[in-house]
């Protein structure tokens, strides 16, 4: 923001930024929608890992004891495609945590759960390396809205920050990103003056002539690399630039600018030291996060209240039975759907015609969705 001539009055003023009482468009983001970036879908995942083609991963303490667990305990040859499924290793994990038993000597009630957030962080880890960079199709995504309509929210399923990296260009004059919790560097107090650089949407804004901002949220159901979660105070930290973890230690750890120093993450607050906040595929999901029912009830709300749901690259899969419900609960028969996925299975029809027989489906991908206009403006018309 530019500065006022000096002994000028500012010509910035305050201003509350509402949302419109119904939305025009939600759209709903899997994992399609990052693929073209280079982010790996889910079944890529275990075979980075297992493949040790990534060294970082190999060599560390933490991918050793994930290799090594699912060595023990699946039947793995990626020579001939053997592979279990990420889901399954999972729900593996958490029945023996939520039982509260042990697998073995070697793998104890502790053990287990050392490793499901070890595994937790690898995938963290391997997000992150396909996401430090632009993304050509969410700035095409963002000029679209910029361009056509703005009464639009998102809820989107992937950790990656593509799409709100992708945003820059409209902070502002545009709008402002609301993640829909309470983020750490909202608060005013002495440790957090180092995090209070993220404007809070739901608060006065100061608005310069010529801006026009509106708030637009991001739910992120599944988390997100760039939160960083304190299960002692409940808070969570946006770290927009600090998405990197030690996979010799499992540390969270950031940089500082300009001399590029390294230190690891502590809350500000109680000194405890962060975990991550992503929700892993599994069969048995645990929701009980306080970060996850607060998303969940904003997610339902923007369910509700808007006229045209558009999902991209999102399969409906059976691991994400909470989604399923999520819609079938708050979905309004008279809301229309559209599906934007490549794939013409007749499975992808069926789970989605079992959420709402108002279904229209696009057969093109997100990349060359958002880089036709003929595509992308019809979507974001006001119904």
């Amino acid at each position: 923001m530019s500065s006022s001539a000096p002994n000028q009055p500012s010509q910035s003023s305050e201003k509350y930024l509402r949302y419109a009482p119904v939305r025009d468009v939600l759209f709903v983001l899997g994992a399609g929608s990052s693929h073209p970036d280079g982010v790996p879908l889910q079944h890529d995942i275990l075979p980075i890992i297992i493949s040790e083609q990534v060294a970082e991963i190999s060599s560390s303490a933490i991918g050793q004891q994930v290799r090594e667990f699912i060595f023990d305990n699946f039947s793995v040859d990626p020579d001939a495609g053997h592979l279990p499924k990420l889901e399954a290793i999972f729900g593996f994990l958490d029945y023996f945590i939520q039982q509260n038993e042990s697998l073995s000597s070697k793998y104890s009630y502790e053990t287990i759960r050392e490793i499901k957030e070890n595994f937790i962080k690898i995938i963290h880890y391997i997000v992150n390396l396909r996401t430090d960079k632009r993304s050509k199709t969410y700035h095409l995504f963002w000029d679209a809205v910029a361009r056509y309509n703005r009464n639009i929210s998102i809820i989107t399923l992937n950790y990656d920050t593509l799409l709100e990296q992708a945003f820059d260009f409209l902070f502002r004059k545009y709008g402002y990103i609301d993640y829909s919790i309470h983020l750490m560097n909202y608060e005013k107090l002495i440790e957090l003056m180092d995090f209070n650089f993220w404007v809070n949407p739901r608060e006065p804004i100061s608005v310069q002539p010529g801006e026009d901002p509106v708030p637009i949220k991001i739910i992120k159901l599944h988390g997100s690399l760039n939160w960083k979660y304190c299960n002692c105070c409940n808070h969570t930290l946006l770290t927009p630039w600090d998405r990197k973890i030690d996979l010799n230690r499992g540390k969270l750890i950031g940089h500082t600018f300009p001399d590029e120093k390294q230190y690891d993450y502590y809350c500000p607050i109680d000194r405890t030291e962060f975990q991550t906040l992503i929700m892993p595929p599994s069969y048995i999901k645990s929701l009980n996060n306080p970060i996850v029912t607060q998303l969940l009830g904003e997610a339902s709300r923007e369910i509700r209240m808007c006229r045209k749901i558009v999902f991209i690259g999102y399969s409906l899969s059976d691991t994400d039975v909470h989604i399923k419900a999520l819609f079938k609960k708050h979905l309004k028969e008279n809301t229309r759907i559209v599906v934007v996925n490549p794939k013409r299975s007749a499975n992808l029809r069926q789970q989605y015609h079992a959420l709402s027989n108002n279904v229209e489906f696009i057969h093109c991908s997100f990349e060359d969705l958002v880089a036709d206009e003929n595509s992308i403006r019809p979507l974001l018309a006001e119904p």
